[in-house]
C-alpha cells in the first residue's frame, strides 16, 4: 500500500543553512521522507546564524540531493532581536501560504517555526484538501505564555483556539517525548492520532571512526575542578537557573564546577545570579566540529526545565549525551521526559527544580561515587543505541505514508 510515491510539502522557516536545530531536523526529515518520495521543503531566506545569505527574491527554488527547497523572499534580519523574528515570522508566513497553494502535493507536513506554523499548515492543507501532519517540536502558545513572550490573555486564547482547530485538523500529530504527548491528548486530540518520535542521537555509521576530541578544549572547560558539570546550549527562559545556581553555591568548596558552555535570552541573568560563585563559569558556544569535545569535558551533564513546562519544551540534547557516554542530571519535574528516563534507564539523576537542596545533595553524591558515574554512563551509551536517529526517522516515513494511505 505504501510503496507508491507521495508528493509531500514540507513547512518550516528555518532550513540549511540556517543553523537551528529545527532547520536540521527539517533537514534529516526531508532527506529521510525523500528515499521513498518526492519531497518539496518551503521555507525561508536564511536568517537563524546561517553560513551562507540568499540575495532577496519572490522566490527561489533549489535543490539538494533529491529535495527540492523553495525559499520565499522573507525578511532576514538576524535572529538576535525578538521583533526582528517576528517580522521574519510575518514576512514567510505572508508569502509562503499564496505559494504553497501552486505547489503540488498529496500530503502536507508542517514543524513549528514559525511558532503559529502549525496553525499555518492546517490552513493550508484545507484549502487544498490534502492529508495534514503536524511535527511539534515546541508547543505554542504554552511555551509563549511560560515564558512571557505574551500574557495569559486575550491573544494567548484566540491563538489556543486556533492551535486546537489545527490538532483537530491534523490525519497525525508527532511529538518529541510522552510529556508532551500527554498535554496534546488532554487538549482533546484522539490518543491513536498522536505519535512520538524522538530526534534520537547521530551515532557513527558501521566502519566509521568516532570523532576525535580535542584536548584544548576539554581542559578549557574542566579548568581546575574535581568534578564538572556542564550545561551546554541555549540559556533560555525553561530553565531552572535560580535552583541551579544556589546549589552550585552550595558545592562550592567540594571541588565540584558548573560550566556553562553557550549564550541566551537568560544569560545576563544568570549571570548576574551566580556573580562571586567561585565554581561557576561561563564560555561561549564552541564551533560545531567541537560538540563532541565539549560532551567528552564533562563528568555528567545538566539539563534543566522549571516545573511548568515538562512537555511544553522537550530538550534534544539528551540524545548527544547519551552518545558521548555521560550521565544525566536532570533538574527538572519527575513527569518530564528527561526525568523519568534518566531514573528509569538509570543514566542519570533527577531533582525537583525548585529545591535547590536536593539538587545540590544529588550532585555531590554523584562526585563522590565515580564508579557510579561511569555505570550511568555506560547506561546512556547503551540508550544511545536504543533512540538511534536513523530509526527513529524510519518511523516518521512510515507515518506519513500511514497518513496518505
Amino acid at each position: 500500500m505504501y510503496n507508491l510515491a507521495v508528493r509531500i510539502l514540507v513547512l518550516n522557516l528555518y532550513y540549511p543553512p540556517d543553523s537551528s536545530a529545527t532547520a536540521k531536523m527539517a533537514q534529516a526529515v526531508a532527506a529521510e521522507l525523500s528515499s521513498e518520495h518526492d519531497v518539496t521543503v518551503l521555507c525561508g531566506r536564511p536568517s537563524y546564524e546561517p553560513t551562507e545569505r540568499r540575495a532577496w527574491r519572490l522566490w527561489r527554488t533549489e535543490r539538494s540531493g533529491r529535495v527540492r527547497i523553495t525559499r520565499v523572499g522573507s525578511t532576514d534580519y538576524s535572529r538576535g532581536q525578538m521583533k526582528s523574528r517576528v517580522v521574519n515570522y510575518l514576512s514567510y508566513a505572508t508569502l509562503s501560504v499564496p505559494r504553497a497553494l501552486f505547489v503540488p502535493c498529496d500530503l502536507v507536513l508542517a514543524m513549528t517555526d514559525p511558532p503559529f506554523e502549525g496553525i499555518v499548515g492546517a490552513f493550508v492543507a484545507l484549502l487544498k484538501g490534502k492529508p495534514y501532519v503536524y511535527n511539534i517540536r515546541d508547543l505554542y502558545p504554552d511555551m509563549a505564555v511560560g515564558g512571557s513572550i505574551i500574557q495569559a490573555g486575550r491573544m494567548a486564547r484566540v491563538w489556543e483556539a486556533l492551535h486546537r482547530w489545527a490538532l483537530r485538523r491534523a490525519s497525525r500529530v508527532v511529538v518529541l517525548g510522552e510529556d508532551m504527548r500527554r498535554r496534546i491528548v488532554a487538549k482533546g486530540v484522539e490518543d491513536a492520532r498522536v505519535s512520538v518520535i524522538r530526534d534520537g542521537a547521530e551515532l557513527p555509521r558501521p566502519g566509521t571512526a568516532r570523532p576525535e576530541i580535542d584536548a584544548e578544549v576539554v581542559r578549557t572547560i574542566r579548568g581546575d575542578f574535581k568534578f564538572v558539570l556542564v550545561h551546554a546550549g541555549n540559556l533560555g527562559f525553561y530553565g531552572a537557573w535560580e535552583t541551579l545556581i544556589a546549589a552550585a553555591r552550595r558545592l562550592e568548596n567540594d571541588g565540584v564546577g558548573l560550566v556553562f558552555v553557550g549564550a541566551g535570552a537568560q544569560r545576563a541573568e544568570i549571570e548576574t545570579a551566580a556573580a562571586g560563585c567561585r565554581n561557576v563559569r561561563f564560555l561561549p558556544f564552541f564551533p560545531a566540529s567541537k560538540i563532541p569535545s565539549v560532551l567528552a569535558a564533562g563528568d555528567a551533564h545538566i539539563i534543566t526545565i522549571r516545573r511548568g513546562l515538562e512537555g511544553v519544551v522537550v530538550p534534544s540534547k539528551m540524545y548527544g549525551i547519551w552518545a558521548a557516554g555521560r550521565p544525566i542530571v536532570a533538574v527538572a519535574p519527575a513527569e518530564s521526559d528527561v526525568a523519568s528516563l534518566a531514573v528509569r534507564i538509570g543514566c542519570g539523576v533527577a531533582a525537583d527544580p525548585d529545591r535547590a537542596e536536593e539538587v545540590a545533595a544529588k550532585i555531590l553524591a554523584l562526585s563522590a561515587e565515580p564508579a557510579r558515574a561511569r555505570t550511568m554512563g555506560e547506561a546512556a551509551l547503551a540508550a544511545a543505541n536504543d533512540y538511534d536517529r536513523v530509526n527513529e526517522l524510519a518511523k516518521f516515513l512510515r507515518i506519513v505514508e500511514e497518513a496518505r494511505a
